[in-house]
């Protein structure tokens, strides 16, 4: 059980597989998904994968951090947890049980646009997952015992992986500093005084609202069939009734330019590291049509050791240990475009932070190069066809698009809509984006000495 900070999933998996929703002409599907939709509302995704006879079944709730309300940050990731006690019909630990008895991995995670509840195992005991998971779709039952003792394990949760690890501290501050409005500046595992206040009774209203077959995408990966699935979907999930409907209102963010900058000095940091970003369209937000050139652009500036950055901080400058840009297409609300740093320890953080505006002023004078442009679209679209190998990368990229608002055809068409970005969608990408003066700088350092 865990709380997904952005781009942890959709950075990792859809780096490869960006998403988009502009119709293209019918093409070879990366996956070879079908889906359909039960009476009751509910999405469902299969993800074909013979190799084995075993299944990756995913429940994704369109709900997450960006959805709370205001006072309630980390009611979304909270719930996650709660979710693993007990329901109706069980007591709190059965899942579980049953299904590492039965051989099988499971796992749950919240990000700001979704959250997910996932178990892999033997394809004969898919059916045995199915009733578990849908029972508690609406069944959770839960006590403010177990609310008092989970909040606990939250609240540690939040002292390891954020408040006892500078680099995570950093990004959180820099997230508040960069959205003004947009609820993406609340960290997903909620800011600690929140979820001190967090009891039974929000919690469970919280799920109510959002839990529900008609919030919800199934997606089953690995060997089966939407015939043989069909029938288990309708079985135990169509059984359930759908909910009242409820809208994803988010408030917008207005429009950034004043330069920001946050600077964490903790004795623990080893070794300095730099981070700019710029808020950036997606392919549900701002100007989309600028998105799949901003993944071409990823690619090109920090993709990996042939990128510009690593080439000329780290082979060829020798000023930095490592180089490289982010971006995130697949995200509801606003992305960030950026960069990251770490000096080389003989070298000051000011040389690379020179070195990378070079750069950027490099390529919004001159744009990029048409021969760097094929390489990069070349090893983004090797990267998709590499992915058919792996149950996991099929059933994470097809839920996360469709939790977030994004279409199957979106997920299976990208090799094609990236094979179709120019260089000048690129160049005018970048303008676009990085000529804008609303960036925030990110500064980790050492304690001072005294």
């Amino acid at each position: 059980m865990s709380f997904v900070p952005r781009a942890a999933i959709a950075a990792a998996l859809l780096a490869a597989l960006g998403l988009g929703a502009e119709p293209r002409p019918a093409a070879a599907k990366v996956f070879g998904a079908e889906s359909f939709t039960l009476a009751n509302g509910l999405t469902v995704v299969v993800v074909p994968n013979p190799r084995a006879p075993v299944v990756k079944h995913m429940v994704w709730y369109r709900v997450g951090g960006a959805d709370e309300g205001e006072g309630e940050s980390g009611i979304a990731h909270f719930l996650e947890h709660l979710m693993f006690k007990g329901t109706d019909k069980r007591p709190a630990g059965e899942f579980s049980r049953l299904v590492a008895k039965n051989g099988g991995r499971e796992n749950a995670f919240t990000s700001y646009d979704y959250t997910g509840y996932h178990q892999t195992i033997a394809k004969d005991r898919l059916e045995m997952v199915m009733a578990l998971e849908a029972e508690r779709m609406t069944g959770l039952a839960i006590t403010p015992e177990e609310v008092d003792r989970e909040r606990l394990v939250v609240l540690e949760e939040r002292r390891t992986r954020t408040d006892n690890h500078p680099a995570s501290r950093l990004r959180e501050q820099m997230a508040a500093v960069q959205f003004y409005n947009y609820p993406y500046r609340r960290p997903v595992i909620g800011w600690e005084h929140e979820i001190r206040a967090l009891d039974r009774a929000r919690i469970l209203a919280f799920y109510r609202r959002w839990y529900a077959p008609n919030n919800a995408v199934l997606v089953v990966a690995g060997d089966i069939t939407v015939a043989e699935l069909r029938p288990l979907a309708e079985k135990y999930y169509g059984a359930i009734p759908a909910a009242a409907r409820v809208s994803r209102v988010r408030p917008d963010e207005p429009p950034q330019t004043a330069a920001r900058e946050v600077v964490l000095r903790d004795p623990r940091v080893p070794q300095p590291t730099w981070s700019r970003s710029w808020l950036a369209p997606s392919h549900l937000w701002g100007a989309k049509e600028h998105a799949y050139a901003l993944e071409v652009l990823a690619e090109i500036l920090g993709g990996g050791a042939s990128a510009r950055l690593y080439r000329a901080l780290v082979l060829e400058a020798a000023i930095a240990d490592n180089a490289g840009a982010f971006y995130d297409s697949a995200t509801r609300g606003p992305s960030r475009f950026g960069f990251y740093a770490s000096p080389r320890r003989e070298v000051a953080p000011e040389r690379v932070e020179q070195a990378i505006e070079a750069e950027i002023a490099r390529v919004l004078a001159d744009g990029v190069e048409t021969g760097e442009v094929e390489r990069a679209k070349t090893r983004m679209k090797a990267a998709a066809v590499l992915a058919r190998d792996s149950l996991e990368t099929g059933a994470q990229a097809l839920g996360s698009a469709l939790a977030v608002g994004l279409g199957v055809e979106d997920v299976e068409s990208w090799p094609e809509r990236i094979g179709a970005v120019t260089l000048e969608q690129i160049n005018a990408a970048a303008r676009y984006v990085l000529s804008g003066t609303g960036h925030v700088t990110g500064r980790l350092l050492p304690a001072a000495k005294d």
